[in-house]
Formats: C-alpha cells, structure tokens, sequence
C-alpha cells in the first residue's frame, strides 16, 4: 500500500474537515431578535449577578436577598431628555442618566462599510429590535439600585468632547440619597476604548453606608456582522476568566441550558463577537461573583460580576471603581488591560503559535504598509522556516514519483499475490533507499502553523475594510470576482501533477475533486485567507519542481 500517498490524502482531508467544521460550528445567528421596545416604553429586565441572587427576571436591579424577585418585567417611561453625549477622536457614547447606564456606543475609526458616506459602526445600541447594553450600579443595604427603581442622576450639560490635546474627560453624573452624596464618573481618554466607572461616595449621615458595586453586559443574539452561509462563522457569545481557565467561552445556547457562577480575585467577563468585544473588567485587588445567564423568557442575556461589599463610615468618602472595554480586539491593549484578556481574540488550542505570528504578520506591515504583500511575505518567511522539512517530504515524493513505472510493474506482475506484492515493493524500497511515509510526516508537522495561520487572517481586526490591489478592496470579504478561488484551483491541481499518482483508483478520484472543492469553498472565504493558502501553494509548486529536476537530473 502507498503510505506516503495515503498520508498525503489524510492530511488534506483533515484540513478540508477542519474548514468544514468552522463553515458549520454556528447556527445561523444573524435573524433579529423579537422587538423588544415600543416607541413610548422600554423594558429594563436588568437581573444582576450576586452570592446570594437566585435567577430571575426583574425590573433593574435586586437587592441582595436569598428571596427571588417577582417574574414581572414593568415597563418605564422612556425619553431622551434623559440621554447624554461624550465624544472622543474614538468613541461616540450615548449615557443614560437613570441608572447611569451605557446604551449607544459607536466606534468612530471603524465604520459600518468602506462607503465615503459610511456612518461608524455601531457597537452597543438600545433601539426597537436590538439590546446591547452595559448596566453598572450599587446594590445592597444602602444601595441605590433597587427591584423596584434605578436612581435618576444629575448632569451639567447633554454634551461632553473630549478636547484635543487633553489627557481625559470625566463625565459626572451627581445623586443625593438620604444624606450621602453618590457622584458616578465615567473617565474617558484619548485613543482609548476603555473607560474607567466609578463612584465617589461621601457619607455625611451619622450611619456607616455599605453596598456593592456590579457592573453587567445585556445582549440579544442579534449578529451584526453579515457573513455567507457558507463562510466561516466566528463566535458570538460570552466568555469569561476563571480560577480553572483562563479562557472560558459560552454561548447563548449554552447560557440558555444552564446559568454559570462563579467567583474569581480579579477577572474579567466579556461579550465576543467577530473583530469586536466589550468587556467589564472589574477591581482586579478583590474577590469578585461572577454569573452568566439567560433572562427569563425573553432572547436577552446578560453577563456580569458583583464585587465585596464596601464600608463607608460616617463622614467619611469612599471609592467604588471598575473599567468598561468597548471596541476592536486589540491585542496588545486587552493584554495590558487584565491578565488572558487578549484570549478574546479567538486562536483556538493553537494560541501559542498563533499569537507569534501575528506579531510577525504586525512586524512585517510596520514596513510595508500594506496588509496584503504582508500576508505575502509572512507566507515565504513560515515557508523558509520549515524550509528543510518540506525538503525532505518533497524529495520523497520526488523519488516516489521516479519509481512509478517499476512499481506499475510489480502490481501488474503481481496483482494476484498481495503478500508477494508487498515483499517486493520493501525490497524495492530498501534497495532505492526510499521512505514510503517520508513525504507525509513533515507535512503533518507544519499543520498546526497553517492552522494557526488561519485562525490569525480570519480573527485580526487589522484587515477588516482593508484593501490590497486591485480588484481586492477588502481582505476580510471574500473576492467579489473568485480570481484568488480559482487560482487556489490551479494551483492544487499542478502541485498534484508533480507528485506520484496515486495507485489506488479511489484514491485517484478523491486528489481530482480536491482542487474543485476547495475553490468552491474558497469562494466564500475571506480574501486575506484565500491569498495566504494560494501563495502556500504556488511555493509548494515551486519547491517541488526544483526538487524533483534536481533528483531527476542527478539520478537519471
């Protein structure tokens, strides 16, 4: 039997099935979900996670009691006079003064399509058939965050910029109750999608004040990125940070079957979707809850954490504070922000290759400024790095192709005496000095790079709306003419013509579909990915031929 050839064959279907897999691993999520709002009202079933909250859906937010809430989801009046502005030179942020919540957020250098006009891409947002939604408050004896109501704040103005050449803005929203004085800040920074939450407490009852501070995210399963049923299909979920794993992703489906708790000192919990994420990453000194779940009947789910109850003493101030990430999976900021924060961005198992060559890919467009010809050249670099492997595969293969007609010979001579058969074709082997599974070991070898590859073009935020020559305007959309598809074709069905043919007849037929399936599919991926497999195959061609010349002209 042909070891090489079959492992060959196995290792292509591997990576056909692996494909296969990320085209199907989601269910189609991007219908809308059921309106949730009407015009006049908007319903706030804002649960928040604790020790001792039993799941529930609720008005806003529940004390913390072991009693549950009421299952009622009253409706409030809602009005913009209530809505406040900020803008930074990143981030267009909608406030709302009850409850302080965030309810809009648009993304300023990261627009909805590569149009001139093109508004920017709405991230967070609180409309008629979309909830996406970061909720932070006090709750607890003294907490202003009850089933029953949130606090209406104060403000001095509906708009707030963040002037050039500041360091940050500070947006304050001011309360009284019951003789403490509640400011809640949001501290906004240039260049900066992370914004700092805190309250300012001072007490000037004669009573020590005592509440907890919780922050939490509310989605609905709404997909705002558009994609092909065909394409891959990057997640949209939840993930989280926990004493057993540093990343932990859950679905909506998953939240939806069971509710998650747990606790955690530090952390973080984030709401995941393709090139985006937001994030709420608590005091990372202090022993936090977290909890993840699906609220009541309704298509929303949240996700947040409940930190230790702080002591103000009377006459005294105090400080409750956490930070809210809302925007691109930036790499290097996620890392600096909380420890396994930047494992947001989704590489899979093989993160540890991934994340270097990413690094390499970021390098390499530090010079050239085009993220195209860096695909390019990171392609020929990986390819020169495992240069001596593929050396060795395609030298086997080359001698493997120059013994074809001997070993046509025996299975003709031979082809009623399989044990025969297989005596001589070692013996033949032995004497040429050649290795049937040579070609297929270093090939399997370099597989977890090409797949981490692969992770990295598909997850990198860099290449979305990014152009490369040409016809190609976005290296994230598939190629609107299938050029790059059809040349993948080519060049898979010539890199085959240079390797032994197969003997067996059906292994024969599974090599000729190859070349047709995977440009079908690679019609529906994304260029940027299209254009790093086809390189890899047209140095593949390369590699072989010069191999295979230099074998025959030596031994011939």
């Amino acid at each position: 039997m042909d070891w090489q050839r079959s492992g060959l064959i196995a290792a292509m279907i591997l990576v056909f099935g692996f494909l296969f897999i990320q085209w199907n691993e989601f269910r189609d999520t991007h219908k809308p979900a059921a309106p949730l709002l009407s015009e006049e009202a908007l319903v706030i079933p804002g649960d928040i996670p604790g020790t001792d909250i039993k799941p529930q859906p609720s008005l806003a937010v529940p004390e913390l009691s072991k009693d549950p809430a009421p299952d009622v989801t009253p409706e409030l009046v809602f009005s913009d006079a209530r809505l406040i502005t900020v803008r930074t030179d990143v981030l267009e942020v909608t406030i709302d003064t009850l409850g302080g919540d965030i309810v809009k957020v648009e993304l300023l250098e990261y627009l909805l399509t590569q149009d001139a006009d093109s508004k920017p891409f709405v991230m967070l947002n609180r409309t008629q058939n979309q909830t996406y939604i970061a909720q932070s408050g006090l709750i607890g004896p003294n907490g202003t965050d009850t089933q029953a109501e949130r606090p209406q704040y104060h403000v001095k103005q509906k708009e707030f910029v963040l002037l050039e050449g500041a360091k940050e803005l500070i947006v304050e929203l001011s309360l009284e109750d019951k003789g403490v004085s509640i400011r809640k800040e949001f501290v906004f920074k240039p260049s900066d999608y992370l914004i700092d939450v805190r309250y300012k407490i001072n007490n000037y009852t004669e009573n020590a004040w005592r509440a907890h501070l919780f922050g939490q995210i509310q989605r609905d399963t709404f997909n705002p990125n558009k994609q092909s049923a065909m394409g891959p299909r990057p997640y949209l979920g939840m993930a989280i940070s926990t004493e057993e794993d540093n990343y932990k992703k859950l679905d909506f489906e998953d939240i939806a079957e069971e509710s998650f708790k747990t606790s955690k000192t530090g952390g973080w919990v984030a709401m995941v979707q393709h090139y985006f994420v937001s994030a709420w990453v608590p005091n990372q000194e202090q022993d936090n809850q977290y909890q993840l779940r699906k609220l009541g009947q309704s298509e929303l789910y949240a996700g947040g954490f409940t930190g230790p109850a702080i002591d103000v003493l009377a006459g005294e101030e105090g400080i409750l504070a956490a930070s809210f990430y809302v925007g691109p999976k930036d790499q290097q900021r996620l890392a600096d922000i909380s420890p396994y924060l930047d494992l947001t961005i989704d590489y899979g198992w093989l993160w540890w290759v991934a994340k270097p060559l990413f690094a390499g890919l970021q390098l390499i467009n530090n010079v050239l400024q085009n993220w195209g010809w860096s695909i390019i050249v990171l392609t020929i670099v990986v390819k020169l790095m495992f240069f001596p492997l593929s050396a060795a595969s395609y030298r086997s293969m080359a001698r493997m192709r120059k013994l074809q007609p001997e070993m046509t010979r025996l299975r003709e001579l031979y082809s009623d005496d399989r044990q025969k058969l297989s005596q001589e074709m070692m013996g033949l082997y032995k004497k040429e000095k050649v290795n049937p599974v040579g070609g297929c070991f270093p090939m399997l070898i370099q597989m977890p790079v090409f797949i981490a590859l692969y992770w990295v073009l598909n997850e990198s935020v860099e290449l979305r709306h990014t152009p490369w020559i040409l016809w190609i305007k976005d290296l994230s959309m598939k190629d609107p003419y299938y050029v790059l598809p059809v040349l993948n074709g080519i060049s898979m069905f010539v890199l085959q013509s240079l390797q032994p043919a197969p003997p067996d007849p059906t292994q024969a037929k599974v090599m000729k579909i190859m070349p047709v399936a995977f440009s079908f599919f690679f019609m529906f991926f994304p260029a940027g990915l299209v254009l790093y497999w086809t390189v890899n195959s047209v140095l593949s061609i390369a590699q072989q031929w010069v191999i295979t010349r230099k074998i025959v002209g030596k031994e011939g």
